[in-house]
């Protein structure tokens, strides 16, 4: 007889844990908020119209949407910071830094070339100023206008965290409030990074604890991000009811134009150098789509940066020390949907709205400010600065700026979607040419959602 006995099983219980419903996944989440907001947009359109009613979804949509934004931008201070420090660190195991730093460079004003000729062609084939019904009524001077001076005043800090307060007076009211320059708080992420370098090994307390900083600022960006959803259901949903059809349809071809620029630019500029550089356009945009639609819904290409470099990395197998370095560079200067396809497109339609006809010359200077004018606004978000020093280059109406104001949420969508790709593109592009790229990463079938799960 054995020595050894048999546990007796044990008594099933009825109380057996349920299993949750698996939710939907992230990109279909969006969507689900996509649907939503257009929904509740055309509502309260509709009640605002009929009823007089609706003020007070449309405020609370403001609310919701402008909140979104509000946290994911409160992040990109230190995220920037502590991201530059910490891959400045890391790529002292990298070769060539310097020399990589100036590919990115490159890769950025090719890629930009390549999207502003893309623009002047559409704007000359399509002539979007010669089709719209918008009245010159509408013109009327920008509040901020763009300048070359403004790169060199943005590569000197105002103060270590790179923090400003932008006031505003409107029917004799002053408000003030804070805001950042994203150039001066990568400069200032540089400067820090280089000297921690030169510091050696007493520098690495400080180093751990900038490591520890950026992982938790991390983690909890990935609280914010699981607001997505309910974010793009508030910014989409306010700007269906505030801008509405209407003012799209008067300025119709000029929306359409700029949205085929963009689209050629993901779907064919952006494929083609993937191509010439051995990789997959299927497999990037599975990777990167999580920052690219984040983008669409937000507006933000800043604050959509950490998202950018997480999926550059993970998803797209790019070298962490080099992409954290490029991502957060190209956020500040990379910019084909706003610096490139609308300034060359939105030029165009201010010249033929006015009547003044355009030069070969001054086509050649609007591809020149496209590749290097991003950089001379870096420390200035926003597509409109880009179009007023584009126009004030020309010598085009200022005021043409107003025209186009109407429709600049609608199309800040595609544009900083575009952007985002192009902040993800290059990093993969020059990390596969210098040897930095994991291919089987890049391949991955399973990393699509990465970034969703935090």
């Amino acid at each position: 007889m054995s020595a050894t006995s048999t546990a007796p099983a044990a008594p099933e219980t009825s109380s057996r844990p349920r299993k949750r419903l698996p939710l939907p996944s992230f990109t279909v989440q969006i969507f689900l908020g996509l649907g939503i907001g257009i929904a509740l947009g055309l509502l309260a359109s509709y009640l605002q119209s009929n009823e007089g009613g609706g003020a007070w979804l449309i405020a609370t949509m403001n609310w919701i949407g402008s909140s979104f934004v509000t946290l994911l931008k409160t992040l990109v201070p230190p995220l920037i910071f502590a991201a530059m420090v910490v891959s400045i660190n890391n790529l002292k195991g990298v070769a060539n830094a310097a020399s990589l730093a100036v590919k990115t460079l490159i890769w950025f004003a090719i890629t930009a070339l390549a999207s502003v000729i893309t623009g002047i062609i559409l704007g000359l084939v399509i002539n979007p100023g010669l089709h719209t019904s918008i009245t010159k009524d509408a013109a009327n001077m920008p509040s901020r206008v763009g300048h070359w001076s403004d790169f060199l005043q943005g590569l000197v800090p105002g103060n270590f965290l790179g923090l400003e307060v932008r006031t505003r007076v409107v029917e004799d009211v002053v408000t003030a409030s804070p805001s950042f320059n994203a150039l001066q708080i990568l400069v200032i992420g540089i400067a820090v990074g280089i000297a921690a370098l030169k510091v050696g090994e007493a520098a690495q307390p400080f180093i751990g604890i900038v490591e520890s900083l950026l992982k938790v600022l991390q983690k909890v960006l990935w609280g914010v991000i699981r607001l997505a959803p309910i974010g793009t259901a508030g910014l989409i949903g306010h700007a269906v009811a505030t801008y509405g059809w209407d003012k799209v349809a008067s300025l119709g071809w000029f929306v359409l134009t700029v949205y085929i620029g963009l689209l050629i630019v993901v779907g064919v500029i952006y494929p083609v150098v993937l191509r010439l550089n051995g990789l997959s356009p299927l497999a990037f945009y599975r990777g990167a789509w999580p920052a690219i639609q984040l983008g669409f819904v937000s507006r933000s290409s800043l604050g959509t940066m950490p998202v950018t470099q997480q999926v550059t990395s993970d998803n797209l197998g790019v070298n962490p020390a080099y992409g954290s370095f490029a991502v957060s560079l190209g956020a500040t200067t990379k910019m084909d949907g706003c610096a490139a396809i609308y300034p060359a497109v939105a030029s165009i339609f201010v010249a033929q709205f006015f009547g003044i006809e355009l030069a070969i010359t001054d086509y050649l200077i609007i591809a020149f400010v496209a590749v290097v004018g991003s950089a001379a606004t870096a420390g200035l978000t926003g597509a409109t600065v880009m179009l007023t020093l584009t126009l004030s280059t020309l010598g085009l109406p200022l005021e043409g700026v107003g025209l186009l104001l109407a429709v600049d949420p609608i199309l800040d969508m595609g544009r900083t979607a575009v952007n985002v790709a192009g902040q993800a593109l290059v990093p993969t592009v020059v990390a596969a040419r210098e040897g930095l790229l994991d291919r089987v990463r890049f391949m991955s079938r399973s990393k699509g959602e990465a970034v969703a799960q935090g």
